[in-house]
């Protein structure tokens, strides 16, 4: 599978930060979202079905319907809260012992159609302080950098651990991964954060990818 640009791929996307009162306390807010050259009941199919998930994303387990429980191998899981054809669905997020939700919206857009992921969640402040969205947020990009691939080449097999370790180690990997951490810190900055703050989060949060 042919990897696309990295600098144009960051540049594809739209990230914002926000905030949301829960009942159980304050929670962060990241959206993340590409417009990409099909239809939307194409992608709908695609960003619901086990088949084509597992060529753009990582292989998954389970009841992917409203109701249903959901696994992403080695990673996390949870539970389909609502389901709207082919307008896009709610779920559960659960890893390492924390809970968040995820909201995907699909719709119409000038050049095909638009992806948009929504991540809301309770990050712990020294989590934060440390890294800042960039510690999910640089996997919610390669996340999108595997969708565009996928709809580039449907057919194309997903790279496989030593190819992408391969990928990151040969440099282009590592340029996205740092052009998303810097493109996560201007987000920061859109929503208030200091610059040089938003700047030294980035910095921890791609050596923690890259292993820096």
């Amino acid at each position: 599978m042919a990897m696309p640009d990295v600098r144009q791929q960051i540049s594809s996307v739209r990230r914002t930060l926000g905030s949301r009162s829960l009942e159980a306390g304050d929670a962060r807010v990241s959206t993340i979202s590409q417009v990409y050259d099909t239809d939307i009941d194409d992608l709908w199919t695609v960003v619901t079905t086990a088949e084509r998930i597992e060529r753009w994303f990582m292989p998954v387990s389970g009841e992917l319907k409203e109701g249903g429980h959901y696994q992403l191998e080695g990673n996390a899981g949870g539970t389909v809260t609502s389901c709207d054809k082919p307008r896009g669905f709610e779920a559960t997020w659960e890893y390492g012992g924390e809970v968040s939700w995820i909201t995907v919206r699909l719709s119409e857009a000038e050049g095909g159609t638009r992806f948009e992921l929504e991540h809301v969640a309770h990050v712990k402040d020294e989590f934060w302080e440390q890294f800042g969205p960039g510690a999910t947020g640089i996997g919610w990009d390669s996340g999108l950098l595997g969708l565009a691939m996928h709809l580039a080449d449907p057919a194309a097999v997903r790279p496989g651990p030593e190819e992408l370790m391969a990928w990151v180690a040969e440099g282009p990997g590592a340029l996205f991964m740092r052009l998303s951490a810097d493109a996560w810190a201007e987000a920061s900055v859109a929503d208030g954060e200091d610059p040089a703050v938003a700047k030294a989060r980035a910095d921890r949060g791609y050596a923690a990818y890259t292993g820096g």
